[in-house]
Order: C-alpha cells, then structure tokens, then sequence
C-alpha cells in the first residue's frame, strides 16, 4: 500500500509518500519560521493560509521524487489533530478533497502517535513494548507503548512543556525565535556549575513534568545578574547551560523512574526537543548503565513531518481502520483514547 502523508499541525507544511513495502519513498517539508519570526511566535491565522500556498507544490514534489502519480495512490493519511484548529482544517480539508477526487480511503491520524512512531521509518526499529518520551513545544509526555494505538499515559507536563520551556528562556535571553535550538547550542559555551537550576518534580513520587517554574528560575537569574550590571554573552552561555541541564535531567530521572515501574528496557525520544544533543547523550549513557537500549527519530524527523503521519497512516489504511467525510478535526485530542491495532497488522 502506497500512502501520501499531510501534516498541518502547527507552522510546518510536511508531505510524504510511504509504501508498506518499499518504506519511505519521499519527503518534502516547509517551515514558517521566518514567517512567524517578527512575531515572536506562531500567528494561527498566517500559518493557516501559508499551508493553504504550500500544500499543492509540495504534494507535487513528494509525487515526484517517489516517481508516483495519483494512479499509484493507494490512500492519503492527514493530521487530524491535536494542533492548531486552523491549521488543522487545511489539511483535513485537503487531504479529504485528494483523497474523494481520487477514489481513495483516507484516515486521520493523531499527531503525537506520528511523533511517536517516527523511529519506525528507520532500522534498527524498536519493539514492542516500550516507553516513550514525547518532549516537543507543545507536549512532554510520558507513554508506555503495547503496540499501535495500545497507549498508557505514564505522566505528562502540568504546565508549560519541555520545548516550551526552552523557547521561553532562549526570549528571556533575548535570542532569536525559535530560540530553544540556540539557546541549546549556546550552552556549549556555557560553564558548568555556575548556575545551579532546581530539578522540578523530582523530590516526589509520579512522572508528571513541570518546567513554568524553571523558566521564573531563569528570569529571576537573570535580573540577578542584571543589577550587577548588562548580561555578557558568557553570562547568557551559562544560564542556557543551566537550564537545559536541569530540563535533561529531570527528564532522564522521569525515564528511568518510568523504566523501574514498568519493567521495560526499550526507550523511545520523539519530538523537538528529541534533537537535543545533551538529551541524547544524557539518556544514551542512562540506558547504557540499565542494560537497556534507547531509540531516536532521524534529526529531520524529530520536529513535525509528513513521512511520520504517512507512516502512522500506512498502517492504520492496512489494517482496515478508514475515517470518512463526517471526521472532525481535534485540537485536543488524548493518545489514550486511539483504537488500537492487532500486534500482526503492525509489522
């Protein structure tokens, strides 16, 4: 089966072409960073109607790259939610136009489960069971996996989530949006031990996050150092090192606390923040010491994308689960309440 995948949660325009046989054939992605950059944010409004400018030649490019034409189509997978309502109707409306003119089945497909399936489309991919951290801009999560839509929220954020989290203090550094990949790569400057930033939520018991308060850490850092006169570039260095030293190790705390209840030995890390490269290592070293094994996206799939919405689609199509005309879009929407799919029709 050969499925064109749609995703327009957010302010990303992703499209790809994934066949169950041949894996993934294509994927062309567009981001609106720049769009939304003198904003300091996404505008949903300006992100709606550049999904609208972008599908149609993106759609042709990820066609052509898989030498597909519409002919060899077998079904078309969009995001259905959670994201911006906006956003999310272009896509839906889209993908569901394609999806009639063509004659095809279509079905929407949960945001985080693509995120979440991401280390699918490569190999080694991991087995089921295991645990899955979804850390993004949007969500930090904490899900252990059975199978396809077999999903247990472990814990999740209670406030601003991880990547949140980063952008909100790369602001209060005056850096560039999307500042959470610069403040990351400004704290490779930064000096360890300086700044000392608390580690939220991990003197109790659970494994729900927290990070708001880490953010008024930073801004409170911060104006301390400002009454002693203005932030250096080093200044700033140390506090980026700071806080993404306390966000990857709660984090890692979380996972192996996760691992212990669960008895698993497979770690899954998707979303943004996933691309972080102390998180990576800090968890790679964690798994190793628990004899486990940790798995990652590719970079490029690490932030939102076709290939993952065309994967999760794939093999929802396959296994007979077909949305239809009448589908809603969910700007929120729970993991917890997917139908799931039988072990068999997910290798």
């Amino acid at each position: 089966m050969r499925v064109l995948g749609i995703e327009t949660s957010c302010d990303e325009t992703g499209v790809a072409v994934y066949d169950t046989e041949q894996g993934l054939l294509s994927h062309a992605l567009y981001s609106q960073v720049k769009l939304h950059a003198d904003y300091g944010g996404v505008v949903p409004e300006l992100a709606s109607r550049d999904h609208i400018r972008k599908l149609v030649p993106l759609v042709q490019k990820a066609l052509m790259e898989s030498n597909s034409t519409q002919a060899d189509i077998d079904g078309v997978a969009y995001t259905r939610g959670p994201g911006l309502v906006g956003a999310l109707l272009v896509g839906s409306s889209f993908a569901r136009s394609l999806a009639y003119g063509w004659k095809v089945p279509m079905v929407g497909v949960h945001h985080m489960e693509g995120h979440l399936l991401a280390p699918m489309l490569d190999e080694p991919a991991p087995e089921f069971p295991f645990v899955a951290l979804l850390v993004s801009g949007g969500h930090s999560m904490l899900v252990r996996v059975d199978g396809i839509g077999e999903y247990q929220t472990l814990g999740e954020t209670l406030d601003d989530a991880a990547g949140e989290g980063f952008d909100k203090t790369a602001k209060l550094l005056g850096l560039d949006y999307p500042g959470g990949p610069v403040l990351a790569k400004m704290a490779d400057d930064g000096t360890a031990g300086r700044f000392t930033f608390p580690r939220p939520m991990t003197d109790r018991p659970g494994l729900d996050f927290s990070f708001s308060g880490l953010k008024t850490f930073a801004a409170n850092t911060i104006k301390d150092i400002q009454k002693q006169g203005e932030l250096s570039p080093q200044d700033k260095a140390d506090v980026a090192l700071a806080f993404q030293t306390a966000v990857v190790q709660t984090l890692a705390i979380k996972c192996k606390r996760a691992l212990t209840e669960t008895g698993l030995k497979r770690l899954v890390i998707a979303g943004g923040v996933g691309a972080n490269k102390s998180l990576r290592e800090s968890l790679q070293t964690m798994m190793k010491k628990l004899g486990g094994q940790v798995y990652y996206p590719r970079l490029e799939f690490c932030t939102d994308n076709g290939a993952m919405i065309a994967y999760a689609g794939a093999k929802r199509l396959e296994a007979g689960q077909l949305g239809d005309m009448s589908e809603q879009v969910s700007p929120r929407w729970s993991l917890d309440n997917l139908p799931a799919l039988n072990h068999s029709e997910t290798t």
